[in-house]
């Protein structure tokens, strides 16, 4: 499965905010996508992760755009 390597954005880490702005967008894209191997269509998923701002986590998903556009999602400051 492809996956990328991102530096978490989010000042506050992959917490409430940020993980459901990044499960929403994951629901609706329509392809599996898992950020260090849980649904990243979860946002208590994303959160028991407990990845904090500057962390590196691996994006996974068999489809090349949804990989990327949750990469993405992952690398900003959702929390601003």
């Amino acid at each position: 499965m492809p996956s990328k390597s991102v530096v978490v954005g989010s000042a506050v880490g992959l917490h409430a905010r940020p993980a459901a702005i990044i499960a929403e967008a994951a629901e609706g894209l329509g392809a599996a996508v898992t950020i260090n191997g849980v649904d990243a269509s979860s946002s208590l998923m994303i959160m028991t992760l407990g990845a904090g701002n500057g962390d590196t986590v691996e994006v996974e998903s068999d489809d090349q755009s949804a990989l990327d556009a949750i990469a993405a999602l992952v690398e900003q400051d959702l929390d601003a």
